[in-house]
């Protein structure tokens, strides 16, 4: 069997090997080791020069999604790709501004035009006016929308909260991440979708989700054809600081009807793995794809079927990030979840959407909204926004009963809540005990979503059972106050 290390090798991926391709001998013997590799395709030599000010940038990592090279002293690199390949993309570094396209998403990349078997491609770089050591970034996942009624919604309620949350940060380096599901199989409804990313006037990544992409087609290989017109290449990487940003595709087409699979193909560990060899050992590294990796849906429903809702071959991704600090951020479920495993901190979104267009809230009780990430030198910071809510909004108190299999019980649903978060209630200043975290289903969700007629957007959408929630017996209620301190020592108050 012809295996992957020597598959790789044959490419000649060492730094070494590409800056030796001067010598036409050693070029034409990996064209015609790529050629015998792949019948039909034919070797494309890529050069170019990844600059500033006139100035070549050294150790730039560039690749086409399978080949990956740095730039040499002069900024030059060189690089043997193929008729199959379709971009080239520059993984920026840190200190540089990161160029919009017209729709307001980043430009990395560059067209791999088919036109001839030699091809030269340079980037300009432009340096930004500031440190980028500290910087903000957003998370919006499943902005979903499928009609005029939604993407309405989109423009006019989630957009100007969006704005100006963008507006408070005040930071001229912050971006944001689009992760996935932009919209709901209407692919013409991308064009709305870009009028969002263009009013925030940020350079935006974007992440294929299993809506986003072009079923009917013969595999998963074609899937992403229209994404890929607006957006370009739905694998990929940037730095930003001290933090090395990742984006992949994790929906697996099977090739009938619209059904998926969460998966990681070969080529895109291959490509990580290579991309990653540039990066040092104990940095930050965050991963946005579209479907998690791992969720506690897994054991809140054991019986359900997980393929399409977790990735299948995650362990060998966990492998690949062994000694990075990793996150791993994703969407996709509608509900929120944090999961933390050895150096992997894995964040599953609560959504623009909520419960699809439906109401203000994710079936599980989460608000509809996005993730607020700051970046102080390698360490990330990160807070839950929900749409027409104050950032300092950070939980809900429910009265006794509402919730009604604890019939005797105050509940509070604290959606980004982790194992380091601390909860507390006093009772006339003097603090009492710690609610008790249990498994059900949020009361609010229950009543807005429960039966086969409600929601009434969304019928098919049912409460779903959740791991924030908690529960609690005050001896009294007068002066009653819950207390919620995150992770990072911010405290949140509610008077009930």
């Amino acid at each position: 069997m012809f295996k992957r290390r020597d598959f790789i090798k044959s490419l000649g991926l060492t730094t070494a090997a590409y800056f030796t391709l001067g010598k036409d001998s050693l070029a034409e013997v990996q064209k015609n080791q790529i050629a015998a590799s792949f019948p039909g395709f034919y070797p494309i030599r890529i050069r170019g020069k990844v600059f500033s000010g006139g100035k070549g940038i050294a150790n730039v990592v560039v690749s086409d999604g399978r080949v990956v090279v740095q730039t040499n002293g002069s900024g030059e690199y060189e690089l043997i790709s193929g008729s199959d390949r379709e971009f080239v993309f520059v993984s920026q570094p840190s200190g540089f501004e990161i160029k919009k396209l017209p729709n307001g998403s980043s430009s990395i990349f560059k067209q791999i035009e088919k036109t001839g078997k030699d091809l030269t491609l340079n980037f300009e770089l432009v340096r930004t006016g500031s440190s980028d050591e500290d910087h903000h970034f957003l998370l919006l996942s499943d902005t979903q929308i499928q009609n005029e009624y939604e993407a309405n919604q989109l423009l006019t309620v989630a957009v100007p909260d969006v704005v100006e949350t963008i507006k408070s940060l005040n930071d001229p380096n912050a971006f944001g991440i689009g992760c996935g599901d932009l919209v709901f199989d209407k692919l013409e409804l991308f064009k709305e979708y870009n009028q969002s990313i263009q009013a925030y006037n940020i350079p935006f990544f974007q992440v294929i989700g299993n809506h986003d992409m072009d079923f009917g087609v013969r595999s998963d290989a074609w899937t992403g054809t229209t994404f890929k017109g607006h957006f370009g290449p739905t694998y990929y990487s940037w730095n930003r600081g001290e933090i090395h940003y990742v984006v992949l595709d994790d929906v697996f087409y099977l090739g009938t009807g619209t059904k998926y699979i969460g998966h990681l193909p070969e080529e895109q560990l291959a490509w990580l793995e290579q991309d990653l060899s540039f990066v040092e050992k104990g940095r930050t590294v965050v991963i946005s794809l579209h479907i998690p990796t791992y969720t506690g849906a897994v054991t809140r429903y054991p019986k359900n079927d997980t393929l399409g809702g977790t990735v299948s071959n995650r362990e060998h991704l966990y492998r690949i990030l062994e000694g990075y600090q990793a996150h791993i951020l994703s969407g996709h479920t509608h509900f929120n979840d944090n999961m933390i495993q050895g150096n992997i901190y894995e964040h599953c979104h609560g959504t623009v959407c909520g419960a699809w267009w439906s109401g203000p809230i994710c079936h599980d009780g989460t608000p509809s909204g996005y993730a607020v990430y700051e970046a102080a030198g390698s360490e990330l910071r990160w807070k839950y926004k929900g749409t027409g809510m104050d950032i300092t909004e950070q939980f809900r108190v429910y009265p006794k009963g509402y919730q009604t299999d604890f019939p005797d019980h105050f509940s509070l649903n604290c959606w980004n809540y982790d194992p380091k978060w601390e909860i507390s209630w006093y009772e006339n200043g003097i603090k009492v005990g710690a609610p008790k975290k249990i498994v059900a289903l949020d009361p609010w969700s229950v009543e807005l979503h429960t039966g086969p007629t409600l929601p009434k957007r969304r019928t098919w959408v049912e409460p779903q059972l959740t791991d924030h929630l908690f529960f609690f017996q005050p001896n009294t209620t007068e002066n009653l106050v819950v207390e919620v301190k995150d992770r990072f020592g911010n405290k949140y108050t509610k008077s009930v």
